[in-house]
C-alpha cells in the first residue's frame, strides 16, 4: 500500500534517460553509456524526492528553468563519485617527490593544478609534499573540481582516520590534527596545510582562462567518464596549460593511449610536455 504524502519515484523510461545522458554529456563531458539506467535512477531518486517533482520529465523542466545553474550542478554531483583517499596511486607521488620536485625548489613560486580535487585529499596530499619540497611561502595547489558538493566538502579539510592509512606518520602529526571527543576519528587540516591549497570551481570542457602555465598538472580518475573526444579535448587543454618540460599526471585506468596528444610518455600515467616546445600558452590574468 502506498504512504499517503509520500512521493514515489518513478521508473526512469528511455526517453528520461536519453535526456538526462544528453544533457550531461553536453555540459559535463560524462558519458552515460547504455546499461546506466539504474544507477542513474538510484542516483537521481532522491534529488526527484527532494525537488517534489513526480516525474523525471518535470525534474528535467524544473532543472532547465533554474537560471543559476545551480539544479543542473546539484544533477551532476548526484551523478559523479567522489570517493577518493589520500596517497592514492603512491607511485606517482613518489615520482613528484623524487624526480620532478628537486628541480623545482630554486624558483621563487611554485604552483601545482589538481584539476579533478574531488573532496579534497589529492590536493591536501600535493600540498604536503610542496610544502615539505619547496616550503610555504608562496608555494600552492590550484585545486578545481565541477562539484561544488565536493569543494565543500575539501574546503572543510575534515576526514575521518581510514582516508590517512597511507600517509607518513611525520607528515600526518605535522600538518593534520587528531580529533578529540565529538571528533574522535577525524583529522582536520591544520592552517599551515590549508593556505596552501586554493579551491575553485572548474569544468573541464569548457573554455577556460588560468593566472599561468604549470609545471605540473595532476587530472587523475576524471577521463574514465568521458567518451574519446572528450578525453582529447580536455588533454589538449591541459597540455596548453603545461610549461614545457612540465607534467601531467592521469589515473592508472587512464591510460592516453589511443587518445591524440603531442605529449611524451614518461612512466605508466605521467606524461610529459617537450621542453622545446614553441607554442607556450600566453601568460592571461584572471
Amino acid at each position: 500500500m502506498l504512504n499517503p504524502g509520500k512521493i514515489d519515484t518513478p521508473v526512469l523510461s528511455k526517453r528520461d534517460f536519453s535526456k538526462i545522458r544528453t544533457l550531461v554529456y553536453e555540459r559535463a563531458g560524462i558519458d552515460l553509456r547504455e546499461g546506466k539506467e539504474t544507477l542513474v535512477s538510484a542516483r537521481l531518486g532522491k534529488k526527484l524526492r527532494e525537488s517534489g517533482c513526480r516525474t523525471y520529465a518535470e525534474f528535467l523542466n524544473s532543472v532547465d528553468s533554474d537560471k543559476t545553474g545551480e539544479a543542473l550542478i546539484a544533477l551532476i554531483d548526484a551523478l559523479s563519485t567522489n570517493y577518493t583517499f589520500f596517497f592514492r596511486e603512491a607511485d606517482h607521488f613518489h615520482f613528484l617527490r623524487d624526480s620532478v620536485l628537486p628541480g623545482l625548489v630554486s624558483r621563487e613560486r611554485v604552483e601545482i593544478w589538481c584539476a579533478a580535487a574531488a573532496t579534497g585529499e589529492e590536493p591536501y596530499t600535493l600540498a604536503m609534499l610542496l610544502v615539505e619540497a619547496c616550503g610555504a611561502s608562496g608555494n600552492r595547489v590550484v585545486a578545481t573540481d565541477i562539484s561544488t558538493r565536493a569543494l565543500e566538502e575539501a574546503r572543510r579539510g575534515v576526514y575521518p582516520a581510514d582516508r590517512f592509512e597511507g600517509v607518513p606518520k611525520a607528515l600526518l602529526h605535522k600538518y593534520w590534527l587528531r580529533g578529540e571527543r565529538g571528533s574522535a576519528g577525524y583529522y582536520k587540516a591544520k592552517p599551515e596545510l590549508t593556505r596552501a591549497v586554493e579551491f575553485a570551481r572548474l569544468n573541464l570542457i569548457e573554455p577556460y582562462t588560468l593566472s599561468a602555465p604549470f609545471p605540473v598538472i595532476f587530472c587523475r580518475n576524471v577521463m574514465i567518464y568521458f567518451d574519446k573526444p572528450t578525453q582529447e579535448k580536455v588533454v589538449r587543454q591541459l597540455s596548453e596549460w603545461l610549461e614545457p618540460g612540465g607534467y601531467l599526471f592521469v589515473g592508472h585506468a587512464e591510460s592516453l593511449n589511443g587518445v591524440r596528444h603531442s605529449l611524451q610518455y614518461v612512466a605508466p600515467a605521467v606524461y610529459r610536455k617537450p621542453a622545446s616546445a614553441a607554442d607556450q600558452p600566453e601568460r592571461r590574468v584572471r
